[in-house]
Formats: C-alpha cells, sequence, structure tokens
C-alpha cells in the first residue's frame, strides 16, 4: 500500500516542534515537517509558498497547515496536485480575521511590532515574575524558534495584508471555540473543537490524533 504523504507547516515563527504530539499511523501515512525559511528581500506571499511548493515532489499530498502556516498552505496548493487540504487555528480569507487586525492593516501599525522581544526571549525570562509567566516564556522558546528579524517584519506584514477575500472551497478548517488570535465568531464553515485555543495543536492533541486520519482518508 502506497502511503499517503503529509505536510505539516507551524505557525508564525514556529518550529516544526510543534508537530511532536501529533502521532499518525505510520504504516498508512508518511509524514514531512516543513520548517520557514527566511524570505528573499521583497519576496511576496505568492514566490514564497511557490519556493516551498516546489520542495514538495509527490502528487495527491496532504498539506496541514497551523496559523499562518495555514495561509502559507493555501497558497501553496495553487501550485501543487493535493489531495485534502487543512488549516487549523487559522483563517481561510481576510473577512475571518478580527476587527484588530483589520485596524492595524489601515493605519500601517504593524509596521510598529517590536520583532526584537520575539528575537530576545531569554531577556523577557531575565525581568518576568511569577512561574505562569515563565512557563509560558518557556513553551515560546521552545516552539517560536524562527526569531531572525526580517522573518519577522515578513511574515508579519504578509499576515495583516493577505488579500484572499473567496475561501477555496477545499479547505477544511479545524477551529478551536476558545481561539483568542482568531476568534470563531469570525470563522465559517469550520470543524469547532470544543476549549480548543490558538495552541490547541498542543493542547488538543489527543483529539487531532483520533480525528486527523479520519479526515485525511474520508473520500
Amino acid at each position: 500500500m502506497t502511503k499517503v504523504p503529509v505536510y505539516f507547516m507551524p505557525g508564525l515563527a514556529a518550529s516544526s516542534a510543534i508537530f511532536e504530539r501529533i502521532r499518525l499511523d505510520e504504516a498508512v501515512f508518511e509524514i514531512h515537517l516543513l520548517e520557514w525559511e527566511i524570505p528573499l528581500k521583497k519576496e511576496t506571499l505568492y514566490s514564497y509558498a511557490k519556493r516551498m511548493a516546489s520542495k514538495i515532489k509527490e502528487e495527491d499530498v496532504v498539506l496541514v497547515g497551523v496559523s499562518f502556516g495555514g495561509v502559507l498552505v493555501q497558497e501553496m496548493a495553487v501550485f501543487l496536485k493535493v489531495r485534502k487540504l487543512i488549516i487549523i487555528s487559522s483563517v481561510k480569507t481576510n473577512l475571518e480575521v478580527p476587527l484588530r487586525m483589520k485596524i492595524i492593516k489601515s493605519t500601517k501599525a504593524y509596521k510598529l511590532v517590536p520583532t526584537t522581544l520575539l528575537q530576545n526571549i531569554d531577556i523577557l525570562n531575565n525581568f518576568s515574575f511569577g512561574n505562569a509567566v515563565k512557563q509560558r516564556l518557556k513553551l515560546y522558546e521552545k516552539f517560536l524558534s524562527v526569531r531572525h528579524k526580517y522573518y519577522l517584519e515578513w511574515a508579519i506584514e504578509q499576515m495583516i495584508l493577505w488579500d484572499r477575500t473567496k475561501p477555496d472551497k477545499s479547505v477544511i478548517h479545524i477551529h478551536g471555540d476558545a481561539d483568542e488570535v482568531f476568534p470563531i465568531k469570525n470563522i465559517k464553515d469550520c470543524i469547532a473543537v470544543k476549549g480548543g485555543t490558538h495552541i490547541m495543536i498542543l493542547s488538543k492533541y489527543r483529539w487531532l490524533n483520533e480525528n486527523l486520519p479520519k479526515i485525511i482518508l474520508k473520500e
């Protein structure tokens, strides 16, 4: 039996370590973990998606993208023969982003985001107080490992300025009903996961391990 190739794309600034709890039957699925690359100077999202898609040589692949990675796999699908296109904790169009992101877009406030904070999580650790804050920073340090300044500025800008207004009908959208980044009230046509937050790829891995195979193999 030919295995189903499944490519996972992490969220903004995240490494593929965010998928460490995802387990798919290795007799059925062949898992590939994609990583963010530093964009070329003035590279468009379209060109970046084409470059990332060129790494995939198989046909009938499954693309799974989380958050901004979900946006990217939708753009990558233009260049590939895709069996299933799955996004988690993401959006299908710019109409699904929250009002605050629309305001940031209209005021160009995204240019003011202090990307140096993400680059220097160790510095934040030195000045944080309380175990809860320190635990969260440890999570950030482990999973948000892509801290190149140009990448961060580029990725934030591409997310805010994403211009897709019509959803790809083939997208399967999995979304937590407690997502604080992309509130589910703005999301249409999704598989809602009770209690799922924006990091449900980590917190709801049991649900995903049980249901992803069914979603992928469903005709």
